[in-house]
């Protein structure tokens, strides 16, 4: 989409995102925490295995460790029992071992066969059913990687597969980046918090819980100041506040230019705003800028939209994507592809619009259908979506025509 079709004022979506990204600094500093405190934190230097993997010569299957040119028409007796865990022995000659998943491969045994493939007769000697084959059903020591190769690099997440490698090698203890710490702020004065008691003209403040949730979630450590009234002083104080204890400050709310918007003014006089508005719908006043002096050597801030849904898209598209640069986590590029809407829909004039869709897969293909009210305060639709249909600026939507969809998995964390 070319500049001229946007909204004026407005940056395209892929410049926003690029400039935010390339904005991201990872934060400084590093800990060491115990292996079982360590999902989801993000390594501060490459890891090397300790020891070859896997260490021995072991058994895959459950079955029989032998000599295939001992292998005759009278069968083998069983002469050995090899448990996981037993010391590593010598085949003697003629026999054969019965041998367990993970059990060292005896000394002279050069395959093993799967109990399924074994009859046993009366006295209890081995037959092979088809063929042998040699090296067959050995895990060979150092296959998966030797003492000393690349385990995994600086700026990994563990997940739960990553800390059972690290497990394996025996590593009780890992080195991994500080948290990143962001201070939250929500501001306006119709909100009032979840449990106190409604009256018209006040709003449930879903953004603090919605956005505490999705920091945690991606391993900050949050600094909630809570609900800062619109009054230029109390918005001062907590964005100083905020500015002083984290390494990032996200606000909702506020940042338009009415007469009872005092966020924008606050956060000229504290530092400056690098850009504001983005060409999408829901989710056009995101916000971009540095506290202190303006410059990239203050506190980096992001200001959300106060309505619930364009502040979740923000969070999906633009600030998250910050958030994992500050982590050193890589970030990579939206994933999207191509599926069948099935409805029509007019399309919004100078923005993308991100439409909230479930997939029906009953058909042949998956089919886009809209998950609900697309107001940008529906969340109703929000919570039930798979992802968005991401509709270019002023192309309406046709029933059974293709469009960019973005799964919303790849905004878990």
């Amino acid at each position: 989409m070319s500049c001229a079709t946007l909204a004026k004022g407005l940056l395209d979506l892929e410049v926003a995102r690029a400039r935010i990204i390339a904005a991201a600094e990872p934060v400084r500093g590093e800990e060491r925490v115990a292996l079982e405190q360590a999902a989801g934190r993000v390594l501060a230097c490459d890891l090397v295995a300790r020891l070859d993997m896997p260490g021995i010569d072991n058994s895959a299957m459950d079955g029989y460790a032998l000599r295939i040119a001992e292998l005759t028409e009278a069968g083998l007796p069983v002469v050995l029992r090899v448990p996981a865990g037993a010391e590593v022995e010598a085949l003697p000659a003629g026999g054969c071992a019965r041998i367990f998943t993970g059990a060292p491969i005896p000394k002279g045994a050069d395959c093993v066969v799967p109990q399924e493939r074994v009859r046993l007769d009366a006295a209890g000697r081995v037959h092979v059913i088809g063929e042998a084959t040699p090296g067959a059903n050995i895990r060979r020591r150092g296959e998966e990687y030797r003492e000393g190769d690349a385990l995994l690099g600086a700026g990994w997440t563990l997940n739960a597969a990553a800390l059972a490698l690290l497990a394996s090698q025996g590593i009780a203890e890992v080195p991994v980046l500080s948290r990143l710490r962001v201070a939250l702020i929500s501001t306006g004065d119709e909100l009032i918090e979840p449990g106190e008691p409604f009256s018209p003209g006040r709003v449930y403040n879903s953004n603090r819980v919605m956005l505490k949730a999705l920091l945690e979630r991606a391993d900050c450590a949050v600094l909630d100041l809570g609900v800062i009234a619109d009054e230029p002083a109390a918005l001062r104080a907590a964005f100083i506040t905020a500015r002083d204890g984290a390494d990032l400050v996200i606000c909702t709310g506020g940042v338009s230019v009415g007469e009872e918007d005092h966020v924008r003014p606050v956060l000229d006089e504290l530092g400056g705003l690098r850009f504001h508005g983005v060409a999408i719908k829901p989710g056009k006043p995101f916000a971009f800028g540095y506290l202190d002096d303006g410059s990239p050597a203050g506190v980096p801030l992001i200001g959300l939209p106060g309505n619930p849904v364009a502040s979740l898209v923000g969070w999906h598209l633009l600030a998250r994507p910050f958030v994992l640069g500050c982590q050193g986590r890589s970030v990579g590029p939206l994933q999207q592809y191509r599926v069948r809407a099935g409805f029509s829909r007019r399309a919004s004039r100078g923005r993308r619009e991100l439409l909230r869709v479930t997939l029906d897969w009953q058909n042949e293909g998956p089919v886009a259908l809209l998950a609900g009210g697309q107001g940008s305060h529906m969340l109703h639709a929000a919570s039930q979506a798979h992802g968005y249909l991401m509709m270019a600026a002023d192309t309406d939507v046709e029933e059974g025509h293709e469009y960019l969809y973005l799964p919303a998995g790849q905004f878990v964390d």
